[in-house]
């Protein structure tokens, strides 16, 4: 298992400028950092690349739809911008080194048209994941579609929802990012939503039930880290969380409070818990087979 961090801990538009969290973000002891960006012009990606390298530190690269950006609207328009922004992004993944384009991709965050989705609005978002396929392929990068919570998107909330998407893709490069903050909400119980979710899991973000630090609230980190074990995941978790000083974020994130008492707690202290969390469920998964 490796772990990172989400650069929206600190800042909405990682840049140059944000160089010198990388030497702090090894000395934590995470083995990569996840690079946020919502917009891709003139982003120095190779730059970034190359300085994560030299602290020791790989990258995983996330997104998101926003504004009227969608790749379900009826509007074709509107469905060929969202398109152009996730090939774009799907190659400036691939430029900064990431082999995973992560985020909720189908509709843009926060836009919620009071009704349940339609299944046009279903059959164009699996038509558009199909779709981005041949690119995903020329760049050799996974695109992970997250499901998010019923107050930031009303298309896809559920593992459930995510296995069935993934069934109707059917590509091995288009995969679902686990998030425990919004399965917390939605699903029964994160490790029987993993489990259904099977080899579909191609990327994990860890966070605490109100974006703390893990290991702090009432997410159940055991049933987590079995269910990952079960189902042979031993990749990427991402602790993402937000900093409440960070305006867009906490504004699109509904942050109105310190989380914690340093936004560096939450990555110092998180990292430490999870890897202690991941170690027993190895331990107990080996005890047990024995």
């Amino acid at each position: 298992m490796k772990f990172g961090i989400n650069t929206l801990l600190w800042t909405a538009a990682f840049d140059l400028d944000h160089l010198p969290l990388l030497a702090k973000i090894k000395s934590w002891g995470f083995d990569g950092v996840e690079v946020a960006r919502f917009a891709f012009d003139g982003f120095p990606a190779r730059l970034i690349r190359e300085a994560a390298h030299n602290e020791g530190l790989e990258v995983t690269f996330c997104s998101a739809l926003t504004g009227d950006v969608s790749l379900i609207s009826d509007d074709p328009s509107i469905r060929d911008r969202a398109r152009d922004f996730m090939k774009r992004g799907i190659e400036t993944a691939a430029e900064i080194g990431s082999p995973v384009f992560v985020g909720p991709y189908l509709s843009p965050v926060g836009y919620l048209p009071g009704r349940r989705r339609t299944e046009d609005e279903w059959k164009r978002g699996v038509d558009e994941l199909k779709a981005l396929a041949p690119t995903l392929r020329a760049h050799d990068v996974t695109l992970a579609v997250e499901p998010l919570n019923r107050f930031e998107t009303y298309v896809l909330n559920t593992a459930a929802d995510a296995a069935k998407l993934c069934a109707e893709v059917h590509d091995p490069y288009i995969g679902i990012l686990f998030d425990t903050f919004h399965s917390n909400i939605e699903d029964k119980h994160a490790g029987d939503a993993i489990r259904g979710l099977g080899q579909h899991v191609a990327h994990v973000h860890t966070c605490e039930n109100d974006r703390g630090i893990p290991g702090t609230g009432n997410v159940e980190w055991t049933g987590v880290f079995a269910a990952l074990r079960d189902t042979g995941y031993d990749d990427w978790c991402v602790i993402e969380s937000f900093g409440s000083r960070v305006t867009e974020i906490a504004a699109a994130a509904c942050i109105w409070r310190d989380l914690a008492p340093t936004v560096d707690s939450i990555a110092s202290e998180g990292v430490a818990f999870l890897r202690e969390a991941a170690g027993q469920a190895i331990s107990t998964t080996a005890a047990r087979a024995v």
